[in-house]
């Protein structure tokens, strides 16, 4: 078992220290982020399964904070009304679960911000098109190739594995940095 342990451990890291090389691309990300917010834009949150607990994750890190005491941040899961999943679930598809609310929630000043281990949720993929006709900006964070979100998203971190436990982790890791530098850019030095 120590063995087992060992590797996952060893694969974390080994996919932690290839994200560094889009530490370019986070940095971009987060300059829009700050836009956005500067501007009385949000960020909308949306996946599926570990992915939807990640947006409850960063929505919450936005509306509460990280690590600096300052007012809330204008961010929502679009993953956590269960009536509304399951209405629009059961009257108009899965694939519109998001599309929906970003029909009814979003602006054209808003991010929509996307979360995929595959890169190939259909239901991500047209809450993209749905922002991108409303004028939002849209940031993939994906693993694998990226998928067809790669191809969706005005941004799109692709995490360097196909392991999704790996994915995850990574993911996690990232919105924890933007949001340590949001928080720096916006409020001033932690």
């Amino acid at each position: 078992m120590s063995d087992r342990i060992t590797h996952h451990i060893e694969q974390h890291i080994t996919t932690i220290q290839l994200l560094a090389e889009s530490s370019h691309l986070i940095e971009t990300i987060v300059q829009s982020i700050t836009h956005c917010l500067s501007q009385n834009g949000k960020i909308l949150w949306m996946g599926n399964g570990g992915s939807a607990a990640d947006c409850q994750h960063m929505a919450a890190e936005f509306v509460g904070r990280f690590q600096l005491e300052r007012k809330g941040l204008a961010s929502i899961a679009l993953t956590t009304d269960t009536s509304i999943l399951t209405s629009v679930g059961n009257d108009y598809g899965f694939e519109k679960i998001f599309s929906r609310q970003i029909e009814s929630l979003c602006n054209n000043n808003d991010i929509v911000i996307g979360i995929s281990t595959s890169g190939n949720s259909t239901n991500i993929i047209e809450g993209f098109k749905q922002a991108k006709k409303i004028g939002a900006h849209t940031i993939g964070f994906t693993g694998n190739d990226g998928g067809l979100i790669a191809t969706q998203a005005h941004s799109c971190i692709i995490v360097p594995s196909n392991n999704t436990a790996r994915i995850q982790e990574a993911h996690i890791l990232i919105g924890h940095i933007i949001c340590a530098c949001i928080e720096s850019d916006y409020f001033g030095t932690i």
